[in-house]
């Protein structure tokens, strides 16, 4: 009897343990009928920084907001029903989410479940999805004094709660499972010429007062690096502004491929970012069989090089913010319904990259580049630092256009990257895109 009444207190008390340690597994493991219909998530709700409802999961499936332009606009950050987009991001929250304790175990006070906070603006959203219409690309906005990403929208997209039948060989359906500003890496083209401009202020003294000459193309080593026009002579700041290959070609191989490839390093060009959990995909940056012209190709934005939407926000709010940017961050917040909070985003700066003065300097170029050429009337009073490309992507394609920048004012301090696939001349597709998104994020921080 002893023995046996060892026996039962010895399972008792491993029993005990392996409940402690582990029934929070047992009960919310993937495809677990407790916590999963149809194979989402079945408890919890989406809501925006605002409070906007955009997902409620029940027993029952999905309910999306009833707002279609917000539906479809978030539709690589929240998923679809049926899997064919799935969320990265909620499924890295899915423990918060289902709020399991020991004590209650999956016991809720009310239907909804735990509510998970997006630092997401819903009218930002919006205005992103609209202003791209019916072009494939991207557009990112985050906060570069917090780490907050306002808007993340990837076209093609579909609204969710109606998904179309969709003709995978149609190129106008190219990539529409892909959450592009989280998973793709695009050919920069010019807008890489920060990084390069980054380069050359940190390294090579009175940088500032550099002179150039551009006639059109630049022979190095027999290769030509052709310009888009004749600049004649330039200071480095009116080279930024008028985008010179010329200039950026020579500027490049004087700073050669060690120096490059330490910037392109240091602002983590070549790697994977942790956004909530999940790692992005990450560009590539590498001249380490670089021929002297594809160095300075490199530089001007084109040889082999990529980047990813979401990790290049970092090197503007670098730039933006005096040398040091914060990680981006999509989930603010997860809550009960009595509002204990089980999980709180918190601010984290990534290292610093360039000196304060750096950062001011190029600061001040792009700026010089709107009012000089893209034209700061679009910005409705906001001052506002950007820089164009036009990105060559090869295969008698037409260009990728890409528009990239941030906001001076500190009643609006957000950070953009735009890219428009195919869509040719950056400045020219790109900047109508982007005032509409900076007007809605003016009004949303306003």
């Amino acid at each position: 009897m002893l023995v046996l009444a060892g026996a039962v207190v010895l399972g008792l008390v491993v029993f005990l343990v392996r409940y402690t340690v582990h029934a929070r597994d047992w009960v919310t493991f993937p495809g677990s009928p407790h916590v999963y219909a149809g194979g989402n998530l079945a408890t919890g709700r989406v809501v925006d920084r605002n409070g906007t409802v955009l997902l409620q999961n029940t027993a029952e499936g999905r309910v999306y907001t009833q707002d279609e332009t917000l539906r479809t606009a978030a539709l690589h950050l929240l998923g679809d029903r049926e899997g064919y987009v799935r969320s990265a991001v909620l499924n890295a929250y899915t423990q918060e989410m289902i709020g399991y304790s020991r004590l209650g175990g999956l016991y809720h006070l009310t239907k909804s479940g735990n509510t998970l906070t997006l630092t997401l603006d819903g009218e930002v959203q919006k205005a992103a999805y609209t202003a791209l219409g019916d072009n494939r690309g991207v557009v990112g906005v985050y906060n570069y004094k917090t780490g907050e990403i306002l808007c993340m929208v990837s076209t093609p997209a579909y609204d969710p709660a109606a998904r179309p039948e969709i003709d995978e060989a149609d190129p106008a359906w190219s990539g529409v499972y892909v959450n592009r500003f989280l998973n793709s890496a695009y050919v920069p083209g010019s807008i890489f010429k920060l990084v390069t401009l980054c380069a050359a202020l940190e390294t090579i003294p009175n940088a500032n007062d550099l002179v150039f000459t551009c006639a059109g193309s630049l022979d190095i080593q027999g290769d030509a690096i052709t310009c888009h026009s004749v600049h004649g002579t330039l200071s480095l700041a009116q080279a930024l502004a008028g985008s010179c290959n010329s200039a950026f070609g020579e500027l490049s191989a004087r700073l050669g491929e060690q120096i490059l490839q330490a910037m392109a390093d240091a602002f983590g060009i070549s790697q994977s970012l942790t956004v909530d959990r999940v790692e992005t995909a990450p560009g590539h940056f590498d001249l380490s069989q670089a021929a002297s012209s594809q160095v300075a190709w490199a530089g001007i934005g084109q040889y082999t090089d990529t980047v990813n939407p979401c990790q290049y926000l970092t090197v503007l709010g670098a730039i933006a913010a005096g040398g040091q940017a914060p990680a981006p961050y999509v989930v603010d917040s997860v809550k009960t319904a009595l509002g204990k909070r089980v999980y709180q985003a918190q601010t984290t700066l990534l290292d610093p990259v360039i000196t304060a003065r750096t950062a001011q300097t190029v600061a001040d170029d792009m700026q010089a580049a709107v009012e000089t050429v893209y034209g700061a009337e679009h910005f409705g009073g906001l001052t506002v630092c950007a820089k164009s490309g036009t990105a060559e992507v090869g295969g008698g394609e037409p260009a990728n256009a890409m528009f990239v920048g941030f906001v001076r004012d500190q009643s609006c301090p957000v950070a953009f990257f735009i890219a428009v696939e195919n869509g040719g001349s950056g400045a020219a597709v790109c900047v109508p895109i982007a005032a509409r998104v900076l007007e809605a994020c003016r009004q949303a921080l306003g």
